[in-house]
């Protein structure tokens, strides 16, 4: 999805943020790999919670009879993650990647859904501030979590 293309309906946009999930997922296996301690338990927190809302958003689609959008075998990164600072500036990008799909449910999204964007965009953002704090990179916050930089 391109972000500058907002999807035209509730189900295309749970579907999108649904995709970006599976992505998140894939992407903290290679970002573990180089952490330690307090991170490497982070990164395995942000997993959980990223499968936490694959699974929930898994069976919201497929009860509603809408098309469950098929998880890839393997994702592309952006970078080579090679040690520990590739592996925090990795996890701010798929916080942030992710958090732009859920930004973009918000206008098309009411009730239930709305929330769980909402809710979904909030914990993206806190993730990717963390990162940011763990990488010493500044600013540490972004003015608008999940908009086009």
């Amino acid at each position: 999805m391109n972000r500058s293309t907002a999807p035209a309906t509730p189900g295309d946009a749970l579907a999108g943020a649904l995709t970006a999930e599976y992505a998140a997922i894939y992407a903290y296996g290679p970002i573990g790999v180089h952490l330690t301690d307090a991170d490497r338990r982070a990164a395995r927190a942000a997993e959980a919670a990223h499968r936490s809302r694959r699974d929930a958003l898994v069976l919201q689609l497929s009860s509603a009879g809408g098309t469950v959008p098929a998880d890839q075998a393997g994702y592309a990164l952006p970078f080579p993650v090679t040690d520990r600072a590739t592996a925090l500036r990795l996890a701010v990008q798929v916080e942030e990647r992710t958090g732009a799909f859920w930004r973009a449910a918000l206008p098309v999204t009411t009730g239930a859904d709305r929330t769980r964007a909402l809710n979904a965009l909030t914990d993206c953002a806190v993730r990717a501030t963390r990162w940011r704090r763990s990488a010493g990179l500044t600013p540490l916050t972004v003015p608008f979590p999940g908009s086009p930089t």
